[in-house]
């Protein structure tokens, strides 16, 4: 049996979405006088920038590897193999379209140290690549894991921070991995990416070990909405706590375990009200799905809207011309989805081509296999 779509990821995914899109408004169209808006806003909004993007994600491909590694068992034409080559040149083509977004970025900067630059879409490549071999360690060896990257990321950037810039080898390292350093660098935000998989297989087994409704309830409610609620919790006061006031700003170590509460009580929340019926999510989540569904693609288009006000905009009016835009981009995707559905889902479209070169690649491998035994 394949796990259905989680409405609940779509939702979160797209509210995901919706903020990274509107912080990138506030930050082109607001005057300079007034940037200290854009601040405020992404102190508070931030846990589902890219933390929150990338810690979905990294639920929403542990559920995908669950269901393909249920169909290995099931279906004798698709293997271990199948589900490896898929997922790595489906990282592989993400890398690529991240590098060449970094590409017109630097271009337009005349600067080619931003092509490795963590903006999102690299960070999620590269979280992909590493998080292949951890997918079938145990979930605390995962957790393990993230934590180490954060507690160590803090001493790195310590040695490497004055080297920022320079030639040396230091300075180099830290362009590696810290580039972009404001954006989502690699050893801050690979964890929420790595957690997100320990939330994906805790949801994965919760919907399978029971997939009545009434057994679904009785299951989501001892196995995880008691454990993820509290965990959440105690991650948002830990954070809070740790370094109170600056718990709110990136670069603080306490952000990083207040943005994962966060987002962790968040998801149970949304997954609470589908799970009990409470939203009913066939009639009140399209808004959101449709971000979701062309996440991909409206992050790279949004950048169009770059020049349309920029630094035009007050603390009054920014909000005004935010909104119509929203209006008119969701209008503009509820069109391209009714007419064109997945033609034009980027995500979609990775998909698809993963699977095709995965094929080929297996036909050859048969081929080259059976010239060699032909018996």
């Amino acid at each position: 049996m394949k796990l259905q779509r989680i409405k609940s990821i779509d939702i979160f995914r797209g509210i995901c979405m919706v903020w990274m899109i509107s912080t990138h408004l506030i930050d082109w169209w607001l005057r300079t006088e007034y940037y200290w808006l854009h601040s405020i806003t992404v102190m508070i909004f931030d846990p589902f920038g890219a933390s929150g993007f990338l810690f979905v994600s990294g639920i929403s491909i542990t559920l995908s590897y669950r269901n393909k590694l249920r169909k290995v068992r099931t279906d004798e034409n698709f293997t271990l193999n199948t589900v490896r080559n898929n997922y790595l040149i489906r990282a592989l083509i993400i890398f690529i379209i991240a590098l060449i977004y970094n590409s017109f970025i630097a271009l337009s900067l005349m600067d080619p140290s931003w092509i490795w630059t963590w903006f999102v879409l690299l960070t999620a490549a590269i979280s992909l690549f590493i998080s292949w071999p951890l997918l079938k360690t145990s979930r605390l060896l995962r957790i393990f894991i993230g934590c180490s990257f954060w507690i160590v990321s803090p001493f790195i950037i310590s040695i490497l921070l004055p080297y920022e810039g320079t030639l040396s080898l230091n300075g180099v390292l830290f362009h590696i991995l810290y580039s972009g350093i404001g954006l989502a660098p690699l050893l801050v935000f690979f964890p929420f990416f790595l957690f997100g998989t320990v939330i994906g297989d805790t949801l994965f087994d919760v919907y399978l070990v029971n997939p009545s409704e009434a057994g679904l309830r009785k299951t989501f409610g001892y196995k995880y909405l008691g454990p993820t609620i509290g965990t959440g919790i105690f991650l948002i006061i830990f954070g809070v706590l740790y370094e109170y006031p600056n718990f709110l700003r990136r670069e603080s170590f306490s952000w990083v375990f207040y943005s994962l509460g966060i987002d962790v009580v968040f998801i149970s929340i949304l997954l609470s009200l589908e799970i009990f019926e409470i939203l009913k999510t066939k009639k009140s989540y399209k808004l959101f799905f449709y971000y979701s569904y062309y996440s991909l693609t409206i992050f790279l288009a949004h950048n169009i809207l770059f020049f349309l006000f920029l630094e035009q905009l007050d603390t009054t009016n920014i909000w005004f011309f935010a909104l119509a835009t929203f209006v008119f981009t969701t209008i503009i995707l509820r069109v391209i989805y009714k007419k064109w559905r997945e033609s034009a889902s980027l995500k979609v479209q990775i998909g698809k081509l993963g699977s095709g070169i995965t094929k080929k690649i297996e036909r050859r491998s048969k081929k080259k296999f059976h010239e060699k035994d032909p018996s």
